[in-house]
């Protein structure tokens, strides 16, 4: 299956199948990133959390007490 990374515009080809072809097959919304692309966003984001200024936007559960 061929696919392109959505950042770089990279053409990879993977192996039909595999898990991330059979989810880009079936659920359309999920996106192909290829590995150097992945890695790289990964790097800058530890290197985010180690600074110190990055957040985590998580929701604020509410407790109802009844």
């Amino acid at each position: 299956m061929r696919v392109k990374c959505v950042l770089c515009d990279k053409i990879e080809t993977i192996n039909d199948e595999s898990l991330i072809a059979k989810r880009l097959r079936n659920r359309p919304i999920h996106t192909y990133m290829c590995n150097e692309c992945r890695e790289r966003i990964t790097d800058k984001t530890h290197a985010r959390i180690s600074s110190g200024n990055f957040r985590f936007y998580r929701p604020k559960s509410e407790v109802e007490e009844w």
